[in-house]
């Protein structure tokens, strides 16, 4: 049934399997199995307007449709029948020529051999505002291209839809139908220019800078094995541009990694998990879905410079769901003390929190006994009376939150509501598999029952950012990365604000203060600004008597005030891999962060965006004359009057930084 508006299309039907598509299909080796329902219609189309202005029908058998936003365009086509897809930024290549299919369990490609039948667009302008996040509002302002289309093989209905912003572009398939359907395979490819270099990274190993036809091989056999790379995947493109390629509503569906395709030096392709990335858990070969359904955004962040593709992360929120929640009164994030496991550290890591601006104090692995020993998560150990620190805590403005090993989740909506009765206000889950179908459902569950109960959730080790933030922001943060615990280098830490940081809210455990950094104390400092991170771990190994004598921490200023959340974020300057300068404000003060790698080096850094009519107290915590070591150069505290006329000159030592905060002067 045609809808005001729908209009078809003629296309050119020609047959012929894509090259590409058949190598992936090779590649993969995925399991086929039989009993793939038949889809039919019944995709929504009130919302959608007719005759997409991009679509083109050309001599050869070929048609597409091209979909446009501030310079940066996405384009489908069926090209003798094999769909593909495309991406520019401003006419330069982003995604040359790549691979659109599913591959059903029946066997069934969808996307070698299709018709189009019906096309549509729409274009969406509206704003919207997070209950928190980089900026106060989002602008969601984007055009869509949507094709309706038959397998002329099976005769199999299913769709594509593309959209570009002005960050970026993405695009998902839709099964229509009532029915169920069987994907054993997704067969999208990214073919990227030559000269690329992609910034790889699997579990929790440090980046590497590879190009796309060299991942390395990496897995067990409990594993999915190849050479894969977790999301996001982050692309350096010659002449400056940058893009970063996530994942964003994924409900009811595998993670997706990339894979290098052999002899396709340019190319990675799609790669449904199989298996949880820990190696837990059923081996899941295909995925089946009810229909209507329709698969993740897989997206593309688009950067006309490294800076720019931080400022353009919230691409990934505008492609989640809508927040569920009608009362987000009571989601709070902010500053976290992890405490020792004790009933005094328990109290002394309130009194703690209350002079350092911390907003919770946590009890991590161990509080209910050895985790992978222990799986009932409702008793503390003998040396922790948890009433008497909920209620210190409580008493004094300070919430609390407790560790979970996955292992003792067996009935979450029990423990969660014990814990809320306890007056527990947030729970950071442990050693979660991520991966499977059935584990982001079962994520995606935790989320939605720790809401029930009015809980925060930290999700932790080896989980990947989807915008599921926006749709529960009780999921307040997540890991999914090398951790700072584990002392990485400054390379790596400077490479995370394009990586890992554009897919999603970011736990980095900031290590300020400790001997086995490979980067000085200032460095750390500036994490709390570059990171998007609202749930901040601040003195990660660290004990309260450390920091007993104040004038020996002269950072310690900056932490008391640097916020989680914020109105408004700038990406100041940037290059993945060697330095980054962001500056954050909220309410009338900004707080301005800056990084680099090993190698010393002096930012020129304008303060445009600051208020025209205001001067500014700056206080700059710095790099001190370098030490026998990174973490043995001092912090050097200065303050000067500054206006939006004045451009600082930020240096740094190697693997240093800068914090500073700039408060307007009241007169």
């Amino acid at each position: 049934m045609r809808t005001a508006g729908d209009q078809e299309e003629p296309t050119t039907d020609r047959r012929g399997r894509s090259e590409m598509l058949s190598r992936r299909g090779m590649l993969r080796g995925a399991a086929v199995t039989a009993g793939t329902a038949a889809l039919g219609l019944g995709a929504p189309r009130a919302a959608l307007a007719a005759d997409a202005p991009g679509g083109t029908g050309a001599p050869g058998g070929t048609v597409s449709a091209t979909a446009r936003m501030g310079g940066t365009s996405i384009t489908m086509s069926v090209v003798n029948g094999a769909l593909q897809w495309a991406a520019e930024r401003h006419g330069r290549t982003v995604i040359d020529t790549s691979a659109l299919g599913l591959r059903l369990s029946d066997g069934t490609v969808l996307g070698s051999e299709v018709r189009v039948i019906r096309s549509r667009h729409r274009t969406v302008h509206d704003t919207w505002s997070p209950v928190y996040g980089r900026n106060a509002k989002v602008t969601d302002h984007y055009q869509e291209q949507c094709w309706d289309l038959r397998d002329t093989a099976s005769g199999t209905r299913f769709g594509v839809r593309i959209r570009a912003y002005r960050t970026g572009v993405a695009l998902r398939y839709v099964l229509p139908g009532t029915d169920t359907a069987t994907i054993a395979d997704e067969l999208t490819t990214f073919v990227f220019p030559d000269g690329t270099t992609v910034h790889s990274a699997r579990d929790e190993d440090a980046y590497n800078p590879v190009a796309p036809g060299s991942i390395p091989v990496t897995g067990t056999s409990s594993t999915d094995q190849g050479p894969l790379t977790d999301l996001p995947l982050t692309a350096d493109l010659s002449g400056g541009l940058i893009a970063c390629v996530c994942e964003s509503s994924r409900l009811n569906f595998p993670r997706l990694m990339l894979s290098s395709v052999p002899g396709q030096p340019n190319t990675l392709s799609a790669f449904l998990m199989e298996h949880t990335a820990r190696g837990s858990g059923p081996v899941e070969t295909t995925t089946t879905v009810t229909t209507p359904f329709a698969t993740p955004w897989r997206a593309v962040v688009i950067g006309s410079t490294h800076a720019e593709l931080v400022d353009n992360a919230e691409l990934v929120l505008n492609l989640a769901p809508a927040n569920a929640l009608t009362d987000t009164s009571w989601i709070k994030p902010g500053k976290v003390f992890r405490c020792e496991l004790s009933t005094a550290a328990g109290l002394a890591g309130v009194d703690f929190a209350v002079a350092r601006g911390i907003d919770y104090i946590e009890y991590d692995a161990g509080w209910y006994g050895p985790e992978f020993s222990t799986v009932d998560a409702t008793k503390p150990i003998a040396a922790i009376d948890l009433p008497s620190v909920i209620s210190y805590a409580t008493g004094k403005g300070i919430g609390v939150f407790l560790y979970v090993n996955r292992l003792a989740l067996t009935d979450a909506d029990s423990l969660f509501g014990l814990y809320k009765s306890w007056g527990v206000q947030g729970i950071k889950l442990g050693f979660i598999n991520d991966g499977t179908q059935a584990m982001t459902n079962q994520i995606t569950d935790w989320a939605r029952t720790a809401a029930e109960y009015r809980l925060l959730i930290d999700m932790h080790d080896d989980v990947r950012p989807f915008g599921y933030e926006r749709t529960y922001p009780n999921y307040v943060s997540l890991e999914g990365v090398r951790g700072n615990e584990q002392f990485p280098t400054a390379t790596h830490n400077v490479t995370l604000p394009f990586a890992r940081n554009i897919g999603g809210p970011l736990d980095y455990t900031i290590c300020y203060g400790q001997s086995r950094n490979k980067t000085t104390n200032a460095h750390q400092m500036a994490m709390a600004a570059v990171y998007y991170q609202p749930l901040n771990f601040l003195f990660w190994y660290d004990k309260p008597s450390k920091y007993a004598n104040p004038a020996s921490w002269p950072g310690l200023p900056w932490f008391n005030a640097v916020p989680t959340t914020w109105d408004e974020s700038r990406t100041l300057a940037g290059s993945i891999g060697e330095y980054v300068a962001v500056a954050r404000r909220r309410g009338s003060t900004w707080y301005l962060g800056a990084m680099t790698n090993e190698t010393a080096r002096t930012l020129s850094i304008p303060l445009s965006f600051l208020d025209g009519e205001t001067s500014y107290t700056a206080t700059v915590y710095a790099d001190g004359a370098p030490g026998s070591s990174p973490y043995r150069t001092p912090v050097v505290v200065s303050t000067r009057t500054v206006t939006s006329a004045t451009t600082l000159s930020v240096t740094m030592a190697g693997a240093g930084g800068q914090a500073i905060v700039l408060e307007p002067d009241v007169s």
